[in-house]
């Protein structure tokens, strides 16, 4: 499972047709980020942090303690990663390969109950 997400981002951008099926089935090994995916989820469910439209994740309100902040950050740097090795096999920057793995999938991942950003940046609840 310690590379779920990160599949899951780049299977993002391959629906979005900003890369190509190889960079979905060789995605580097990284670090276990179970608990810090296990952190930030149950930090989801509370409204603490949700879905950036930009295709990282952020607070909703305010921040949160130290351990939090960290698995946020752990995350949003796989996530950064990912998105750079597409930009990158695609030719495309990493932004627009973040803001496609957004739009075609973290978007319809997102729980009822959970925030994510509308297109102008407004924190909206499931």
């Amino acid at each position: 499972m310690k590379n779920a997400l990160l599949k899951t981002v780049l299977a993002a951008a391959l629906v979005a047709g900003s890369i190509t099926t190889a960079a979905v089935m060789t995605a580097p090994a990284y670090a276990d980020v179970a608990a810090s995916k296990a952190k930030v989820d149950a930090a989801k469910a509370k409204g603490v942090v949700g879905e950036k439209n930009d295709g990282y994740i952020g607070f909703v309100s305010g921040g949160g303690d130290a351990a939090l902040k960290a698995a946020v950050d752990e995350i949003n740097a796989g996530r950064r990663e990912v998105y750079g090795q597409a930009a990158a096999k695609n030719g495309v920057s990493v932004d627009a390969a973040a803001q496609a793995a957004f739009v075609k999938v973290i978007l319809a991942k997102v729980n009822a109950g959970e925030y994510y950003q509308d297109a102008g940046g407004a924190w909206v609840k499931k």
